[in-house]
């Protein structure tokens, strides 16, 4: 159940940076988009677009790879790597497997921490790009973050369903941007017509039989 895989760790500053961290060095690829006619209509594709652009039919963003090289942005994601983390549970964080002891021991269950301004608890059945936090990991984060220090939410939740994703949706008809939400990319369901006019950069999960917890009782429990 558990892999024994292990990442390098980078600290910047003090502070762990989390694996689905970018940095500077990683940077946005090029890559025209071109309207392309394919299996179930029409949508949006790269001129020389290669198969490992896409995921489930969908186009992806083209991201560098050059963990620890340059300087983290420690409240950004890497489209890659959060894609690895959500697909196959990996802690944000340290990168390794959430299907750990901690795991077996809360009821086959995985952690998931937020920023929460007013400790707004996670919902049942809530959509985010979030990854999953080993226990350690999200101790060390909720007062080391500086994102998670303004204020931080905890859950339990039994199991994560894939929904879509969140990116960059292009109109049809100009291929140009469309408006975003302040400070947030467009979340786009997998079984929505929107996704194929859609760059990725985001696996977006829901969030199933979720139970609001503090990390320091995780730490008791038994």
């Amino acid at each position: 159940m558990s892999t024994t895989t292990t990442r390098k760790h980078f600290r910047w500053r003090g502070l762990h940076v989390p694996y689905i961290a970018p940095w500077t060095a990683e940077t946005t690829l090029p890559g025209q988009i071109v309207r392309l006619a394919g299996v179930g209509g029409t949508g949006i594709g790269y001129a020389d677009e290669q198969p490992h652009d896409r995921r489930m039919g969908i186009l992806w963003t083209r991201q560098s790879l050059a963990r620890g090289r340059g300087t983290p942005d420690l409240g950004g994601i890497h489209s890659l790597r959060q894609r690895q983390a959500v697909t196959h549970m990996l802690c944000g964080v340290c990168g390794a497997s959430t299907f750990d002891a901690d795991f077996a021991r809360w009821g086959e269950r995985h952690l998931y921490v937020a920023r929460a301004a007013q400790r707004r608890p996670i919902a049942e059945g809530e959509r985010t790009v979030m990854a999953p936090v080993c226990r350690p990991c999200a101790v060390e984060s909720v007062t080391g973050c500086p994102h998670l220090r303004k204020g931080w939410t905890a859950a339990l939740v039994s199991y994560a369903q894939g929904w879509g994703v969140a990116g960059l949706t292009l109109d049809p008809r100009t291929l140009e941007p469309l408006p975003l939400p302040e400070k947030q990319l467009h979340m786009v369901a997998t079984d929505d017509l929107a996704v194929r006019w859609t760059i990725a950069m985001q696996m977006v999960t829901t969030l199933h039989r979720v139970t609001p917890v503090e990390l320091s009782d995780l730490a008791l429990s038994p």
